[in-house]
């Protein structure tokens, strides 16, 4: 890995193992993987049930703790933080989106897509709410609840939420899962004007192809090894290589 490597990667994870268990019972979700998530790109993870996708991007995030290896975001070892000091690096620097969009049903939308600034006792900048309001097309919706809003709309303020503090990294784990065609279209659009417009970083977990293609790169998972890469890709290329996985397997 060279220097300017390390510069540019907003995240990444070197030799990382995971296992769940010991003993007999150990089962290996992660068999020394070493990825990088570079700034200012929109990376995909894909792989069958079990491959250690979601293991990945949970230990690149804090929200699951290596076996062995090392995780960084930026310039800082995710490894050397306590609790309280990684929760603080989870609510400033990184973003999530997740499949199940996890709002505050009894928060509005304008408070959902503020809360994380809320809990951390930072004022928003205005101007970039307005401009997330602006891109989300939640300006009508601002003074709803999240059972007043369609699949789609909840997710959208789940996107506005994940970028409502500038972070260095979304993560989001299966976004499109929940949502109809249309609805997945607008979100996975989102997350592109996050990379292209804000210059942000988007890792994404999917086991859709078609969202995958919104990806500047595809890293492809088995048995908790990267196995294969895909740059600019596309739904067919992306099709292609995971029914070629599926042979393999059978």
């Amino acid at each position: 890995m060279s220097a300017l490597d390390v510069v540019t990667a907003a995240a990444r994870v070197t030799d990382a193992v995971k296992d769940h268990g010991v003993g007999d019972t150990r089962v290996r979700a992660l068999d020394h993987v070493t990825v990088e998530f570079p700034a200012g790109r929109f990376t995909a993870i894909m792989g069958p049930s079990g491959s250690g996708k979601s293991t990945l991007m949970h230990c690149a995030a804090g929200l699951d703790t290596l076996t062995s290896g090392s995780a960084h975001l930026g310039g800082t070892e995710l490894g050397t933080l306590d609790d309280r000091r990684l929760t603080l690096l989870r609510r400033e620097r990184i973003g999530f989106v997740f499949q199940a969009f996890n709002l505050v049903p009894t928060l509005t939308v304008r408070e959902n897509i503020t809360l994380p600034l809320d809990l951390a006792g930072t004022a928003p900048d205005q101007r970039w709410l307005d401009t997330l309001i602006g891109v989300t097309g939640l300006g009508d919706r601002l003074h709803h609840r999240p059972g007043e809003l369609s699949g789609g709309q909840q997710q959208r303020v789940a996107v506005a939420r994940a970028l409502a503090g500038r972070p260095e990294v979304v993560f989001a784990d299966e976004p499109t899962g929940n949502l109809d065609s249309r609805s997945g279209a607008e979100v996975l659009g989102l997350l592109r004007t996050a990379v292209d417009g804000m210059g942000g970083c988007v890792v994404m977990v999917t086991h859709d192809p078609v969202a995958a293609g919104y990806a500047d790169g595809v890293l492809f998972l088995a048995d908790g090894r990267l196995v294969d890469r895909m740059p600019s890709p596309t739904a067919d290329g992306v099709l292609d290589r995971m029914k070629a996985f599926d042979r393999g397997r059978s």
